[in-house]
């Protein structure tokens, strides 16, 4: 079975105006591709303060038409672009299905459903949902490479934050155990739970004052857990930075995209997708602005 073959029992052949709107819409590499990808964070950060306004009553009284009719707009806009997603990708249901998919449809889907059932009108604050489609931007520029870093070092680190987390939470433990004996209720430390909120906000450093030790040996206790807080808040970040010291970035990143699962970061010499193996297309990259 020839490549040809293969792309046309998807019913979406990687070529055409769909690989065209594809480049556009995934790849920020191109010029046309930054331009959209502009153009989207810009809809999201004004379809967000409308909703803000519109939270407002002194706003909504003033300009409760202009704000509602700009919501559908933005709506619209975020309608038709998740429709074209749709439209370019092989797979859309795959595409509906991820993590991305999931989020644009949210940010469009509570506007239709306050329609459809005037009782869900509350669903209209899910909307500024919408922001974490800026993560989408973010993910498709220059900072692809260090997030990949970052994500590499927590992922190195996990087992290890995990002791670190086991430790705290068996020190919050014996320590609220204590104040519970130390303090007792009348003090305020009514359950070993309790004592143990206590714990943890004094560990953190938060400190919300809601219980405080009245007895001498009570402050003692709460001046060691204090220390004890204090360093230990950079032991993640001590573990994390570690692992990201011996990270190594990679040689050159872009934001190829497979069109069989999505996967994204391909490199412009590789043929095919490095988590499923499907043919990759040519690379499109823009050097219109390269010296």
């Amino acid at each position: 079975m020839t490549a040809d073959t293969g792309d046309l029992e998807f019913g979406r052949p990687l070529s055409g105006w769909r690989l065209r709107l594809y480049t556009i819409i995934f790849e920020a590499d191109t010029r046309a591709g930054r331009w959209f990808d502009l153009i989207l964070l810009g809809a999201i950060v004004c379809s967000v303060a409308v909703i803000v306004l519109e939270s407002m009553a002194n706003m909504r009284a003033r300009y409760g038409a202009v704000l509602q009719s700009l919501g559908w707009v933005f709506t619209l806009i975020f309608t038709v672009e998740y429709m074209a997603r749709l439209v370019c990708v092989r797979q859309p249901l795959r595409y509906a299905r991820s993590t991305l998919g999931i989020i644009d449809l949210l940010s469009i889907l509570p506007t239709y459903l306050a329609i459809l059932v005037p009782g869900l009108n509350a669903m209209m604050d899910v909307r500024v949902l919408r922001l974490l489609r800026i993560f989408r931007i973010f993910k498709l520029t220059r900072y692809l490479a260090e997030f990949g870093v970052l994500a590499q070092a927590l992922s190195a680190s996990r087992h290890k934050i995990m002791v670190f987390l086991t430790f705290v939470m068996m020190v919050v433990l014996v320590m609220g155990t204590l104040m519970f004996v130390v303090e007792g209720p009348d003090n305020g430390y009514t359950s070993i739970p309790v004592s143990v909120y206590w714990a943890i906000t004094t560990m953190t450093t938060v400190g919300f004052g809601d219980i405080t030790p009245k007895t001498d040996l009570g402050r003692m206790i709460a001046s060691v857990m204090m220390l004890i807080g204090w360093g230990t808040l950079a032991v993640p970040t001590g573990i994390v930075t570690a692992e990201f010291t011996v990270k190594r970035r990679p040689q050159e990143i872009t934001t190829r995209t497979c069109h069989e699962c999505l996967s994204e970061g391909h490199l412009p010499s590789a043929r095919f997708c490095r988590d499923c193996g499907a043919k990759l297309p040519p690379w499109q990259q823009d050097t219109a602005n390269k010296p």
